[in-house]
């Protein structure tokens, strides 16, 4: 038996170190798909995560949450399905906006998903919370997505107007044609995007 002297204080542990796992049992069927099957309102959001070298990250795992349309943070607990004889996950039912996502980096780094703009809160303007899981992260990583077309609420965003013009540029994403944004990660080195530290 170990005991330890209550006077020494202990140092916390590090997380284990991540993956390369996520393949196995985290993705699900429908993961990007936030938005009901074809609503009109739908958005694409996609982009890359790269590392501190630039190369893309082949095995990370986003997983986004959002408001709906409304700012309502209520989403629809119901929406997943499991297959009545296996009891695994067949996906979504495609009616229901849930506001949570989770998409597997492809081969490339490259991650999308199709979801509906975010509401704006009091006093924020419209986002999505991005989580980032990745190889070698002890811990996983909290950042936002902003909407470029939200120029005069993201002037005001309380988080947003904190950053300095080059890290505040990091949390804005670009938008593309056909109701499409690009939102690129970077976990390190030039251009490192803005990740938020909740205590």
């Amino acid at each position: 038996m170990t005991t330890t002297n209550p006077a020494t204080p202990l140092t916390p542990t590090p997380s284990h170190t991540i993956g390369p796992f996520y393949g196995y049992a985290l993705p699900f069927p429908g993961g990007p798909d936030l938005a009901p099957a074809g609503h009109p309102d739908t958005i694409s959001v996609h982009g890359y995560v790269y590392d501190g070298a630039g190369d893309p990250v082949q095995d990370a795992l986003i997983e986004i949450w959002q408001a709906a349309p409304d700012g309502s943070l209520d989403g629809a607990p119901g929406s997943m399905r499991r297959d009545p004889v296996t009891g695994g996950f067949v996906g979504r039912n495609g009616i229901d906006f849930t506001g949570f996502g989770r998409i597997a980096t492809d081969k490339d780094g490259r991650w999308s998903a199709h979801t509906l703009p975010p509401g704006a809160r009091p006093g924020h303007a419209p986002y999505i919370s991005v989580c980032v899981f990745a190889r070698g992260l002890l811990n996983h990583l909290f950042t936002r997505l902003y909407f470029p077309d939200q120029a005069e609420a993201n002037a005001t965003d309380p988080l947003l107007s904190s950053l300095d013009e080059e890290r505040r540029a990091t949390l804005v994403a670009t938008a593309e044609p056909n109701r499409t944004y690009r939102f690129d990660i970077r976990l390190q080195g030039e251009g490192e995007t803005a990740f938020l530290d909740f205590v």
